[in-house]
Formats: structure tokens, sequence, C-alpha cells
């Protein structure tokens, strides 16, 4: 099955998420930092299972440019530096259906690594 493909794309700064819209009106939300610690690049996702990256201090990435590539994926130019894979629109798609099981093992092989979402493993608390 291909996915549908979003009839608008839009950045929302603030919240550092990216908001894909489809006919109908179908609107989801996604994270940067987790299309940061899913990005289809070879950097991140090696060339198999067992030569993945895990992504560490990426909580608060955002994007530097959003570019389309083509008629099927986009380029996300994050601004830690990374911008090599493209996001087809089907990778896109199963990430939106996908995120809470893959944002719960993410999660999971954080604290098996002892590594933090925080930058340089510090933790910032909120007062």
């Amino acid at each position: 099955m291909t996915a549908p493909i979003p009839t608008n794309v839009h950045y929302h700064r603030k919240e550092r998420e990216l908001e894909l819209v489809y006919e109908g009106g179908e609107s989801y939300r996604l994270s940067v930092e987790y299309l940061r610690v899913f990005s289809p690049s070879a950097e991140v996702r090696g060339h198999g299972p067992d030569t993945a990256t895990l992504q560490v201090g990426k909580k608060h990435v955002g994007l530097k440019d959003i570019t389309q590539a083509g008629r099927y994926a986009l380029k996300l130019h994050f601004d830690d530096g990374h911008d090599s894979g493209l996001f087809s629109w089907d990778y896109l798609y199963d990430l939106i259906w996908r995120r809470e099981a893959n944002w719960a093992d993410y999660l999971r092989r954080l604290e098996e690594a002892g590594a933090s979402r925080e930058p340089l493993g510090i933790e910032i608390k909120q007062l």
C-alpha cells in the first residue's frame, strides 16, 4: 500500500513539531526530536540492524530548513548539522502510525545504554 501524500507540511518552530496535513483534513504532528532519532540516513540506521547508531542528546534539536526531494520525499535539515537521509512519504506515514511503539523502544534503548535525551548528558530541570 502506498501512503498518501500530504497536502500541506508546516513546521511549528516554537513547539519543534512538523505537521503533516492530508486530504480530508487528517493532521499529524511529529516532534523534530522523533524525526531526528529515526532519520532514515545511513549515519543513523547504519547498513543493517546491527550497525544502527543510537542517537542521544537530541531533545532540543530543531529544523533549519525543509526541502522537497522530487515528488516522493522531504529532506529535513536539522539544526545540529544532520541533513542526510530522505524522508519518503511512505516512511513519514509509517513514523506516524508506529510513533508510540517506536518512541517506547527508543526510550528503552536509551535507558539500557545509560544515555540521555539531553545534550551532553545534562539533565535540565524546569522550575
